[in-house]
């Protein structure tokens, strides 16, 4: 039984706006029912797209961002300011054009040493997202993936990757090798993935076929493999011709 729902696009732009779209459902329906909605936020191509779209789509559908309470699902050890900032490209092209208050942004701090971005990022969490025996649960991960099939700052030969399982309770944790630069990042841990509400995925551009087709093979072991086997259900969107 499949544990992944593969939704296919011809090209990144339909991708992105049919995920802006999708998530603005989530977001009415949550203010609807007086809710806070705790989402975390990814980096990547894409998301320069996805971010745009959502901005055009709720000034068209006068979407309130009121409830919305942002994290991250994993940041460079970096100033905010750094062009590099996954912080920054949200800030740019999604909170400063949609207004979001400073109150309701809750940014991985990327400038400080990585043991005090960490213990910020697990407090900010858990005060705000909705827990189950004290484990924040978020209502919607946003993760790319990468042409090794990594999600997040979880890499397939990073150290942190054999010691991040179901049985680490940490939200977060420091990335001190990635295989991309730069090298330190801090990221969320499998096990805060596996226990949000919903997981969704955008997969998009060239040289990620092989990755999309062994992460989405029943015994996947890239990152993304690890995700989609930890949960019951996660979303791919995808313009990518993996044959899947």
């Amino acid at each position: 039984m499949k544990k992944f729902e593969l939704i296919s696009f011809a090209t990144p732009d339909d991708l992105a706006r049919a995920v802006a779209s999708q998530w603005l459902d989530e977001i009415e329906a949550a203010n609807r029912a007086g809710q806070n909605h705790c989402v975390a936020l990814s980096g990547g191509r894409i998301t320069h797209k996805f971010f745009a779209s959502t901005v055009e789509q709720s000034r068209e559908r006068k979407t309130s961002f009121a409830r919305v309470h942002f994290f991250w699902a994993d940041e460079r050890c970096l100033p905010p300011d750094d062009p590099e900032s996954n912080y920054k490209m949200a800030n740019e092209l999604l909170f400063v054009p949609l207004q979001i208050p400073e109150k309701q942004i809750h940014r991985i701090l990327g400038e400080a040493a990585p043991e005090i971005a960490v213990q910020t990022a697990e407090k900010q969490l858990l005060q705000l997202a909705k827990s189950s025996e004290n484990q924040p649960v978020i209502d919607l991960v946003l993760l790319g993936m990468g042409e090794d099939g990594h999600v997040a700052s979880l890499f397939q030969n990073a150290k942190p990757i054999s010691t991040n399982d179901a049985k680490c309770k940490e939200s977060f944790l420091f990335v001190a090798d990635s295989p991309k630069p730069p090298p330190c990042r801090i990221s969320l841990t499998f096990n805060a993935i596996a226990l949000a509400k919903a997981v969704w995925v955008l997969a998009s551009g060239s040289g990620k076929e092989t990755a999309l087709r062994d992460s989405l093979a029943e015994k996947g072991q890239t990152p993304l493999g690890k995700v989609i086997a930890s949960r019951k259900n996660t979303k791919i969107f995808s313009d990518i011709r993996a044959g899947a």
